[in-house]
């Protein structure tokens, strides 16, 4: 659906990438639950291996299913491609890959999901790489930060946990003026809220585990290139403007031009790193993602209305939803997510740790798991779980102080979540 007419969102989140089988004309795209495929003959064989034509070699480099992922998630993104994995941690990882080499860094938000400041904090060490933790509402402490061996600047567009909105915009300017990409994890938003390329940034990463596959059922992570980035105009990006000795010298910017980025995912990417996407994975997206617009705005409106009523109880000290008129965001949710603030945010239950341990305890219709974007509302106390094993600082840097619980507000009846949230506060604040 790349030529024609243009359509709108809600049609091509159930149509993009996906046609008729032709083998069976089956209307739903099949799960290609295959390891390999049979070339015509050995001349075929030898051209895909090449990277002289586009085809499928083996399920751990490109696969049917997973391929109709790709082309949906970033046609609704507006890139130019995109490559699936195995989870949202291997897109962050894929993401910065080609993009990386010993002795260089990141510049990265404080305000982002604990295991990504893990990630990039700890095990991106082992690979030479570095990451520096800056505010992003601190404009000039970001361009501070990025120095001669800068290669990418990562943040979140709706922040987990806090729900806080970055101004895109403005880092967009910074990156660019630095020459390095902008890496957005628009997991939080999904590109229904959200479609940080049109706000400058160069690659946008997801997990599909949350709102784009909407049901908690399988992992999955993509990353979705804008195809406008120079890979070539510096030195700085040698993977993808140099030769490239696995493929007899070939440049993968000077071939493949605006989808270079994509084919270095797959070709060296999944083939090296191998954090392959399982097509029934895919496929559960696939079906999560045809729904994807009516669930986003169920969960904005039962968000706004659930953090409206917290943010009025005495129990309550402060609910961090950017759809408040409080919100320091609130103005930006705007320009940045003009149809909604989202479904997660934050908030302080009088009483500190402890009283949010018997928060998380009492409540009956909000499950207790490590997880957000589901259609079933879910909470979770970031202290002592997804944030735990930061410092006290980095905690309330990233808004996952001792204090408070992400909530992941669902599609349920609004009135019911604040049913249940009341009883579990009376329990927990006494």
């Amino acid at each position: 659906m790349t030529d024609g007419p243009i359509y709108g969102f809600d049609t091509l989140q159930i149509h993009a990438g996906a046609r008729p089988d032709p083998a069976t004309g089956a209307r739903q795209t099949p799960i290609y639950q295959t390891a390999a495929y049979v070339f015509r003959d050995a001349e075929h064989a030898a051209a895909l291996f090449g990277l002289q034509e586009v085809g499928y070699i083996y399920s751990r480099l490109t696969n049917p299913t997973i391929a109709v992922l790709q082309e949906r998630i970033a046609t609704l993104e507006g890139g130019v491609g995109a490559v699936c994995c195995s989870s949202g941690h291997a897109a962050q990882i894929m993401a910065l890959f080609p993009l990386m080499r010993p002795g260089r860094n990141v510049v990265a938000s404080t305000r982002l999901y604990g295991g990504t400041i893990t990630q990039f904090s700890q095990t991106i060490r082992r690979f030479g790489w570095d990451a520096k933790f800056v505010d992003f509402d601190d404009v000039d402490s970001v361009t501070s930060a990025i120095d001669k061996n800068t290669r990418a600047v990562f943040c979140e567009s709706i922040a987990n946990p806090g729900g806080y909105i970055t101004d895109l915009d403005t880092i967009s300017k910074i990156s660019d003026a630095a020459g390095v990409p902008l890496v957005v994890d628009n997991t939080s938003a999904t590109p229904y809220l959200c479609r940080p390329i049109e706000h400058g940034a160069t690659l946008v990463v997801h997990s599909t585990t949350k709102y784009l596959t909407g049901n908690g059922t399988v992992t999955g992570g993509c990353v979705v290139d804008c195809g406008k980035f120079d890979w070539s105009a510096n030195d700085k990006f040698p993977s993808l403007s140099e030769p490239e000795p696995a493929y007899h010298g070939l440049r993968f910017h000077e071939t493949f031009g605006p989808q270079a980025y994509t084919f270095h995912g797959i070709a060296i990417g999944l083939r090296d790193l191998g954090m392959t996407m399982n097509p029934q994975a895919a496929h559960y997206t696939l079906m999560g993602i045809e729904t994807l617009s009516l669930r986003m705005q169920r969960h904005v409106e039962n968000a706004q209305t659930v953090a409206t009523w917290l943010e009025k109880d005495d129990r309550v000290d402060y609910v961090t939803y950017a759809g408040l008129q409080s919100s320091p965001y609130f103005k930006r949710v705007k320009n940045i997510c003009p149809k909604g603030a989202g479904g997660i945010f934050t908030f302080a239950v009088k009483g500190g740790y402890d009283a949010c341990v018997k928060l998380v305890n009492a409540l009956e219709i909000f499950s207790h798991v490590a997880n957000l974007g589901d259609a079933r509302s879910l909470i979770i106390h970031s202290a002592s779980t997804t944030h735990r094993q930061l410092s006290v600082e980095q905690q309330e840097a990233a808004g996952a102080g001792p204090g408070v619980v992400r909530v992941s507000i669902g599609i349920e009846d609004a009135n019911d979540l604040i049913a249940d949230l009341d009883q579990g506060l009376s329990k927990a604040v006494r």
